[in-house]
């Protein structure tokens, strides 16, 4: 295997380096200001103007929708591999500069799935205003009222009446739903529950206003609120026409594995760059810091923190180059069980380097004043999001069983 970057790889990382340090970091006390203030006037899910900004200069520095690597248009993007380390780097700012990139979830995977399975009508009216950063999207898979771990559990309808689809059902964590630029909802529900476990959903999808469509809340995850809102949505006798089926009828499970596989990897790289600003964070305090008399650094258990979270890190992205590589050659079902070991491996690690940085704080890494805290729960609800550790560990041993 052969993880060194193209040169086409190593030209974008030293642009994509470029941008984050000089516009993005800087950018980051803005952002937060912003929100706060838009929270204050009751509007928590507007849109902060240097977020547009940033867009804006990004796309004007080639550096968008670099995740895309089925596109025919090579300004669209790199291979997996490729992508890892500019994916890795933006994620020192996961709420800034995926999305300054147009590289973010959901609308990376939607348009992945989109890329994928679209007809020319779907493609033209959807995934390119999503190319070009015009509108946001949703994907609703998840239920509140079924383990939504085990797809095959989905409950949501999508029936097939003669030149429509008529949705029913209930989702939650649906990232996006309270942004005022998402457009669609990409909703998987059941459309023959007569069928095979395997061939009973499909994609289909839904306007963000038409009839029916009801956000119910937006959810919080350990108290914070993202700009894009995670809604409870409602789906009672939403109507669209038939052409809005992705694919063919039956095919959603499949093509869930298509989108959901890419999207894992996409998490686990940007996780590996929220711990390589733990790490920074922990030497900075560990050099300033004084305590009995002696700096931090000097203190043996910090030294170990910091060793540890150097061997978690170098460990975590050899196993997420090797996904990408096999990705690359063989396509995603091939890398079935490597996808599962790194969104088991890659959050619980980040999550232990993050929170000895916490540690390291003290009072400030609990606190607002550090991103310490905030990248610490995000980690931590990668445990649960796109499958939880049981699933994929279950999936694993599957796998390893098998070839006893």
């Amino acid at each position: 295997m052969d993880f060194e970057p193209s040169e086409r790889a190593r030209g974008y990382l030293e642009r994509v380096d470029a941008f984050i340090d000089g516009r993005v970091a800087p950018a980051e006390a803005r952002f937060e200001q912003q929100r706060r203030e838009l929270a204050a006037a009751g509007t928590p899910h507007a849109v902060p103007g240097v977020l547009e900004e940033l867009k804006a200069e990004a796309r004007a520095r080639g550096l968008w929708n670099l995740f895309l690597p089925h596109s025919t248009d090579p300004a669209h993007g790199l291979s997996v591999l490729d992508y890892a380390p500019l994916a890795e780097r933006a994620g020192w700012y996961p709420q800034l500069a995926p999305e300054a990139m147009n590289c973010s979830a959901p609308d990376t995977g939607n348009m992945e799935l989109l890329d994928l399975f679209a007809t020319d009508a779907q493609r033209e009216r959807w995934l390119d205003p999503l190319l070009r950063g015009e509108i946001r999207s949703a994907f609703a898979m998840t239920e509140p009222d079924v383990a939504s771990s085990d797809a095959s559990n989905i409950g949501t309808s999508v029936r097939i009446e003669g030149d429509e689809v008529v949705v029913n059902g209930r989702k939650w964590w649906t990232t996006g739903a309270l942004d005022p630029r998402t457009a669609f909802y990409i909703v998987m529900g059941v459309s023959d529950p007569e069928a095979d476990r395997s061939r009973r959903h499909s994609f289909v999808i839904v306007p963000a206003d038409a009839p029916g469509v009801t956000v119910v809340r937006d959810l919080s995850y350990y108290g914070y609120t993202d700009q894009n809102g995670h809604g409870e949505v409602r789906f009672a006798d939403v109507r669209v026409p038939l052409a809005n089926l992705i694919g063919e009828p039956g095919a959603g499970f499949a093509m869930a594995q298509a989108r959901l596989g890419p999207g894992r990897i996409h998490h686990c790289m940007r996780a590996i760059g929220m711990a390589e600003r733990g790490i920074s964070l922990m030497k900075e305090r560990a050099g300033e810091r004084v305590t009995f008399g002696r700096p931090l650094a000097s203190q043996g258990v910090v030294g170990e923190w910091i060793a540890n979270a150097r061997i978690t890190v170098e460990q975590l992205r050899l196993l997420v180059l090797k996904t990408a590589w096999l990705i690359d050659r063989h396509g995603a079902s091939a890398a079935r069980t490597e996808i599962s070991a790194i969104k088991v491996a890659v959050p619980r690690g980040v999550c232990r380097i993050l929170d000895d940085a916490v540690q390291l704080y003290g009072g400030a890494g609990v606190s607002g004043d550090t991103p310490l805290a905030l990248l610490w729960a995000t980690a931590r609800a990668m445990r649960i999001a796109d499958g939880p550790d049981e699933v994929h560990l279950r999936s694993i041993a599957r796998s390893e069983l098998a070839s006893a």
